[in-house]
């Protein structure tokens, strides 16, 4: 069964689909990682999605459902995927639910609870150690907060409705103690 991780900027999603792909075999499905592996692919979508990468423009919804599409059914049919930062709004959910439907794939969905104010710690935390400029900008992080609490939490609290949701897992502690929790969730 396939994985959908939610939570906000800083909740620790990366750290935690790194730690369950090395240890459970999952393929991490990444929107962005995904956009700049087509792109450098040298294929017609790929050079397509070059084009607004490289102008700094935001990708067409339609061109990241293609992408979407394209990731999952050139993944072997045993190859679970875990998914961060897809779906992230309710359109993006619509197309992905019926990729994976027809794709025969199922899914649940685990969600990192962390309050806003640790999320920007930590946020400024990686921004000293990795020199990202985005999570430097604490009012970038914020309209971040922000889209991700119009956009992407109505996908998630729909999914909840469907009964998707296999976990809401408290994400103010240490990566151990969350990464145990989480394998419990999914073994």
């Amino acid at each position: 069964m396939d994985l959908i991780f939610f939570g906000i900027q800083g909740s620790g999603k990366g750290t935690q689909a790194k730690k369950l792909a090395a240890e459970f075999g999952y393929d991490i499905f990444e929107a962005g990682g995904e956009l700049r592996k087509i792109a450098a692919s040298g294929s017609e979508l790929g050079n397509l999605v070059k084009t607004y990468v490289d102008a700094g423009n935001l990708v067409p919804h339609e061109i990241i459902m293609q992408v979407v599409k394209e990731a999952i059914l050139s993944r072997p049919k045993d190859q679970k995927i875990l998914f961060d930062g897809i779906p992230r709004d309710t359109n993006q959910m619509k197309d992905f639910d019926d990729i994976m439907q027809s794709a025969v794939r199922d899914f649940v969905v685990i969600y990192f609870d962390l309050d806003r104010q640790t999320a920007i710690e930590r946020l400024k935390g990686r921004a000293s150690i990795e020199g990202r400029a985005d999570d430097a900008d604490e009012q970038a992080v914020l309209r971040r907060f922000q889209i991700f609490e119009e956009k992407t939490k109505p996908v998630f609290d729909e999914y909840k409705k469907q009964g998707k949701v296999k976990a809401e897992i408290k994400a103010d502690r240490s990566v151990e103690e969350i990464y145990e929790e989480l394998k419990k969730v999914v073994s």
